[in-house]
């Protein structure tokens, strides 16, 4: 057993606003969908629900959830679909006439709006974002049975993972890795030992899995995925769809920043760093096509911090963004391992202070950072986002969401060169923080994880 996940699953291709709510149940409805199909059971269903329980059925709406299972049911995968196949396809059902709805892209089956039902007060045992899917059939006389001819719960455990009940989640923390760890300290110890960077575990893991080739290839294909969605962002405008009326900001920027980018001391880097994380969070917020970095609701971190190392850096290569994924991946690994991704389980702690403490420990990396370093400057940046809470007005990835990515950006690098003008030693150390981030969720209020029932999400009046 292993800590150490893939970069290709760490870093996922999907779509806004939620790898929790809205990739994962995707991904859950599209595996109870196939379950049908393989079993041969899906000229018997007439009828498919879905029960949203816990954070799912809080702030699903918000998040796109019913629309993403509905989705899901119908064959579709977030890494390949399009956002419009999404946006609406649970919410825009008329409640009168239903809608028909293509069973693993099947069988057409009717779909009515109330087959979804929420019931964000019961919190099943295995993890606060939980769905249960049902199929429902007849007898060959026509009687509706008592019992459904299938039923699956599902836990959507951040950055698009599932699990389904019963079963475990982690499979590619199973796969075989040459370079084994468990903690920080293990990881360092076999830099140490081998006399190489924290890339290069994460690489030879990779590799291991997928070859040297196809691994390059598909970093490329992920950092390609991250800078069209900056790209997208810093030429969106208009206003976020949601009913709270968040502007769009990131061209606004763009434009302001290139208009003074000969007058000198006008035009900042920080300020380019906050306008790429605000793209990226903007279309998420939108429904956008994101990677989990390493969930949606801090996407725009990692993207925007490694746009700003290809940007102010010299020396900048493709080769070191690479290496800033493998880098990311490697401190990523360690927080879903040992402590939680998931906002819903930890607080927002858990899904930007990860996402800090990824993009700071990999900048750190390509700036030229021991391991030691890089494992300091990744502890820093988790430090000082202990407690943080996830409460989102509205049940919506927009308030406080786009701006925190802006303004964890900023502490991922200021966490980097922080690190650099050490030399790795320090007293708290990254398993430590990482630990401390775990009990600290575990101690958190329901109200303050993912669910909008405290914090600005109940001191915000909505307009």
């Amino acid at each position: 057993m292993t800590a150490y996940v893939s970069a290709f699953d760490l870093f996922s291709i999907g779509i806004g606003p939620s790898s929790s709510h809205t990739v994962g149940p995707m991904r859950a409805g599209r595996a109870f969908a196939e379950r049908l199909r393989d079993q041969g059971l899906l000229d018997r269903v007439d009828q498919v629900t879905c029960t949203l329980y816990g954070s799912l059925g809080s702030t699903g709406i918000g998040h796109g959830t019913p629309d993403a299972v509905v989705a899901g049911l119908s064959g579709l995968a977030p890494e390949t679909c399009w956002p419009e196949q999404v946006r609406g396809a649970w919410a825009d059902i008329d409640p009168a006439a239903g809608r028909s709805l293509p069973l693993a892209g099947e069988r057409p089956l009717p779909f009515a709006k109330d087959d979804i039902a929420f019931e964000p007060r019961t919190r099943l045992p295995g993890h606060p974002n939980a769905l249960t899917l049902r199929a429902w059939g007849r007898s060959p006389d026509g009687v509706r049975e008592a019992l459904p001819l299938a039923e699956e719960t599902f836990y959507s455990i951040g950055g698009g993972f599932i699990r389904r009940e019963g079963e475990e989640a982690d499979l590619a923390a199973r796969a075989p890795h040459p370079l084994p760890y468990d903690s920080a300290a293990e990881l360092l110890a076999i830099c140490e030992r081998l006399g190489i960077p924290i890339c290069e575990v994460a690489r030879r893991n990779e590799e291991a899995l997928h070859g040297a080739d196809a691994t390059r290839d598909r970093l490329d294909l992920i950092w390609e995925a991250m800078a069209e969605c900056v790209a997208r962002g810093l030429a969106g405008d208009g206003t976020l769809p949601g009913g709270l009326g968040v502007k769009r900001r990131a061209a606004m920027m763009r434009e302001h920043l290139e208009s003074v980018q000969d007058e000198p001391g006008r035009a900042t880097a920080l300020e380019w760093l906050h306008a790429f994380a605000l793209a990226v969070n903007e279309e998420n917020a939108s429904g956008g096509r994101v990677v989990t970095a390493p969930t949606n609701g801090a996407a725009g971190i990692v993207p925007a911090v490694a746009h700003y190392y290809l940007r102010f850096v010299p020396g900048a290569s493709a080769e070191g963004i690479r290496q800033y994924l493998l880098t990311a991946t490697a401190i990523g690994s360690l927080f879903k391992a040992n402590a939680s991704i998931s906002g819903a389980e930890g607080g927002c702690q858990a899904e930007v202070g990860s996402a800090c403490a990824m993009a700071a420990g990999a900048l750190c990396a390509v700036l030229g950072g021991t391991p030691r370093q890089v494992e300091n400057a990744a502890e820093i940046a988790m430090e000082h986002h202990l407690g943080l809470t996830c409460d989102p007005v509205g049940g919506l990835v927009q308030i406080p969401c786009i701006e925190r990515n802006a303004i964890a950006s900023s502490t991922a690098v200021s966490a980097a060169r922080l690190a650099l003008h050490g030399d790795g030693s320090h007293l708290v150390s990254l398993d430590t923080v990482i630990e401390t981030m775990r009990q600290t969720g575990l101690d958190m209020s329901t109200k303050y994880k993912e669910t909008s029932e405290g914090g600005l999400a109940v001191n915000v009046i909505e307009c």
